[in-house]
């Protein structure tokens, strides 16, 4: 078979200026397999005296949606009305899943229980702000032909009142190809998009579905073919387009973007953009969220390829599994919009941050200041801080808070202007506005493990010490290299004025 050349792409993307408020009359049903993610922080100061392994305190846990809960909370944060459809098990952790998700007001009554299945459970083990161990509660073996009909019934019940399917496989067990192909035939019956993240190696239930989204490693393995370069990637492309047969291929690649291969047409090659933090946990799940969301609020396939792309690109900037939020998604979208700004969070923002970096094991620095007139002793500061961990999160003193501390006629750069500063930098991760008042209210939610400060001040006197070490954190005094101050700045200023006038 000949293979078509990637296309180059578009300078502008087609997303642009999408009107993302229509994703509020979507109606979606998610089909897969539903997940716990729990996760348990500690403390590791031992090894155990029974095996050569570390001992981890438990300290907190927490749990989140995972697998194709994943794409439904994704689907939950960018306002569609959301249906699931699966068979889980019975007991706690079914019980837990079920409340998570009708927290979300999502339909359940496509939820079916066995209590021979357990309910997948994946446990990581977070000590020392290390990853130690995962441990996962779960079965492969396929639902019985009976539970795949309940399903397949339900689906035809509602067919109408959904504006697309979305199929999130996991390969455990439940989709069997008999209940795939019940779900496709139905769906085209009825003019519905179907979408499906795959998974394995035997495509071709898959056949005739609108669009499958396996990501490079996937479609290589179930095409057969070695992907090492472009050329490769669109006889992999094609091979899947045809031999399955699909409608449409969208291959995800990573830091690469995406390949969107379609019949009769060039492959159209996705740019992503280029980010700091990179980590693709979840991007598969919120690729389908946001692609069936854009295909049912009447977005060209491509319009909703390029969407789609955009999502992606803002969550593998972020650590761990997570979601994408609409407001992330219009400030990718719309150019009107600073950019810059996307890096400046909210109080319930952080601490979803910061679980999920604590949940990655990942090293979170944070340090505080007014910041007005920035100069080289900030940077120093700042630079230093970044690396001492992974991500450097940065809270700066809300104008108010700024004349309390500095006097009248402070600050001389208003809060917005300081925050936009800030977040030009590399080494900042995230930018929090704050008022004196809220400062441990702030460091309470964000958890850092290590508190940074310059060495003009004493351990002792650093407001947040005594949280951030009950934490197992630690303050650290950063060494000031050059005696320079915004505030003696601002008076040489002054100073220079004044002199001047005097000239005069």
């Amino acid at each position: 078979m000949l293979s078509q050349p990637i296309e180059a792409p578009q300078a502008r993307p087609l997303c642009m200026n999408v009107d993302i408020s229509k994703f509020d009359g979507c109606h979606v049903l998610v089909i897969g397999d539903l997940m716990i993610d729990e996760y348990l922080w500690g403390e590791v100061d031992r090894i155990s005296p029974e095996a050569p392994v570390q001992v981890v305190s438990v300290i907190r846990d927490s749990a989140t949606l995972g697998g194709a809960g994943n794409v439904v909370n994704n689907l939950v944060s960018l306002g569609a009305r959301v249906a699931a459809a699966a068979i889980m098990g019975a007991g706690t952790n079914a019980d837990l899943l079920i409340k998570m998700l009708q927290e979300l007001d999502v339909d359940t009554s496509g939820l079916i229980q066995d209590p021979t299945r357990p309910t997948t459970r994946k446990t990581r083990i977070i000590g020392g702000h290390q990853h130690v161990l995962r441990i996962d509660r779960e079965t492969k073996q396929a639902i019985s032909e009976a539970q795949g009909e309940q399903l397949a019934q339900f689906v035809k019940g509602r067919i109408h009142s959904f504006d697309v399917i979305l199929i999130s496989d996991y390969g455990k067990g439940l989709l069997s190809e008999r209940l795939v192909r019940q779900i496709i035939d139905v769906a085209g019956e009825n003019k519905k998009p179907v979408i499906i993240d795959p998974k394995g190696f035997n495509f071709k239930k898959y056949a005739q579905a609108t669009a499958i989204t396996p990501n490079k490693r996937e479609a290589s393995l179930a095409a057969g073919i070695e992907i090492v370069d472009n050329a490769s990637l669109a006889v992999a492309g094609q091979t899947l387009l045809h031999e399955i047969p699909v409608q449409r291929v969208l291959v995800t690649c990573g830091k690469d973007g995406m390949v969107l291969f379609e019949s009769d047409k060039k492959p159209y090659w996705i740019a992503a953009e280029m980010r700091q933090v990179f980590d693709v946990s979840g991007a598969g799940d919120t690729v389908l969220a946001v692609l069936g969301l854009g295909l049912a609020s009447g977005l060209s396939f491509r319009h909703a390829a390029s969407l789609a792309n955009a999502a992606a690109g803002i969550v593998v900037g972020k650590v761990g599994t997570a979601t994408v939020s609409r407001e992330e998604l219009q400030r990718a979208i719309a150019p009107s919009v600073d950019a810059l700004s996307a890096k400046q969070k909210m109080l319930p923002d952080l601490i979803s941050i910061s679980e999920g970096l604590r949940a990655e094991g990942k090293t979170i620095v944070m340090t505080n200041g007014c910041f007005d007139l920035l100069h080289v002793g900030h940077i120093q500061l700042l630079s230093a801080s970044k690396k001492m961990g992974d991500i450097l999160i940065v809270a700066i003193d809300d104008d108010a808070s700024v004349r309390t501390l500095k006097g009248q006629g402070r600050p001389i750069i208003s809060a917005q202007e300081r925050v936009r500063i800030i977040s030009a930098l590399d080494c900042v991760d995230y930018v929090a506005l704050f008022s004196t008042k809220e400062l441990e209210s702030l460091i309470d939610a964000i958890r850092p493990n290590i508190l940074t400060k310059g060495s003009n001040y004493a351990t002792q006197t650093v407001i947040g010490r005594q949280m951030v070490e009950r934490f197992g954190g630690r303050v650290a005094l950063l060494p000031i290299i050059e005696p320079i101050s915004s505030t003696k700045i601002i008076d040489q200023i002054k100073g220079d004025r004044s002199e001047g006038k005097k000239k005069r």
